[in-house]
């Protein structure tokens, strides 16, 4: 083992022994490419990966906007999303060795809480998160606890195996609701999180109608299966959406973090609003009347509940078609002007891969 952590840290994995670039979010919108140094293990369950591919989140553009829709911590490396080889463990690591291939739960639970103790853990009362508040993934470098990693198979490409942390999300959503065949199925907002639900649907046979302003993701959400893309700012998305209804939407799913009072006329009587998008900046003005009146079961999901093994699952098996939502693959130095495409909704999923 030693010879294997010998050799990366000498730059046969790819890299100088001492220092890496990676991208460092430096507050008030501003993210740097900058020199920094290898991190190494300092905790008995500690880990040591090299990053071989971290996707761009939302949340990252949230952080990165100004005022911020998310909170980070300066000087932090972002980048959540991520998957990598194992280099080197603690020695209290017994289920992980060098070479091993795995995915990031980055959201790091206390396990003593209340939430935790009662077997909510994603509902961690103390959570901190890597790529948000630790160093995270957009670099060749990353430590993560041991219970964060979850192994996968190597045969998978690495920038399909980071979507384990996006997908693990949206399958927890995808859980909280019931759509199968026959099922009419609304999503506002066709960026990466919109569409792996479309993807979602389309696989449990649902008929999909996708709600989104831009031409560019419209493309994208009848490529993974919409039978209906609706544009809202041109259209009347509550006519178009009863015109292939009996009353509205089985279910509607807000994958964008403000579109709550535009879900509420869109779905039946009895039927399911899933808020899966967050945006703290957005305030939503509803009336209660009318989920009180139509008996709406309103529900919100909040990132994993246990459910990366299926996630992982979903990706090893190759249930949904991926790669149809990569338009970018870039390095950690071409990360800023990849965040400017997204920004311009010229992009749907970048891999950054350091």
């Amino acid at each position: 083992m030693q010879q294997i952590v010998n050799a990366y840290m000498r730059g046969e994995g790819g890299m100088a022994a001492d220092t890496m670039e990676a991208a460092v979010f430096r507050g008030d919108g501003r993210l740097s490419i900058e020199t920094v140094p290898v991190p190494r293990i300092r905790r008995d369950d500690d880990v040591l990966l090299r990053v071989l591919a971290c996707g761009v989140c939302g949340t990252d553009l949230h952080i990165l906007s100004v005022p911020p829709g998310h909170p980070a911590t300066p000087g932090v490396v972002l980048g959540h999303e991520y998957t990598g080889e194992v280099v080197e463990v603690g020695p209290a690591v017994t289920h992980l060795r060098p070479g091993d291939r795995v995915v990031v739960d980055a959201n790091l639970k206390c396990g003593h809480c209340l939430a935790c103790r009662c077997g909510r853990a994603h509902m961690c009362a103390n959570m901190t998160t890597l790529g948000i508040y630790l160093d995270g993934g957009f670099a060749p470098y990353n430590v993560a606890p041991a219970a964060a990693l979850h192994p996968i198979d190597p045969s998978v490409p690495p920038h399909l195996a980071a979507f384990a942390e996006i997908l693990s999300c949206v399958v927890n959503g995808a859980r909280k609701v019931r759509m199968g065949p026959g099922d009419t199925v609304v999503i506002l907002g066709a960026g990466p999180a919109g569409l792996l639900f479309t993807q979602m649907a389309r696989a449990a046979g649902a008929r999909v109608v996708v709600a989104e302003v831009s031409p560019y993701r419209q493309r994208f959400a009848r490529e993974c299966g919409a039978d209906l893309v609706v544009n809202p700012a041109a259209e009347d998305l509550v006519q178009a959406v009863m015109a292939v209804t009996k009353g509205g939407a089985d279910v509607v799913i807000d994958a964008v973090g403000s579109q709550f009072a535009a879900a509420l006329p869109l779905v039946r009587r009895q039927g399911q609003v899933l808020l899966f998008g967050m945006d703290a900046t957005a305030q939503a003005p509803v009336r209660q009347v009318d989920i009180t009146r139509n008996e709406i079961e309103v529900r919100g999901t909040y990132i994993a509940d246990g459910t990366f093994p299926a996630a992982i699952r979903l990706i090893e098996a190759g249930v949904l078609p991926l790669e149809k939502l990569i338009t970018h693959r870039v390095s950690v130095k071409e990360l800023p002007a990849a965040l400017g495409a997204l920004r311009r909704r010229e992009a749907i999923k970048v891999i950054v891969e350091p």
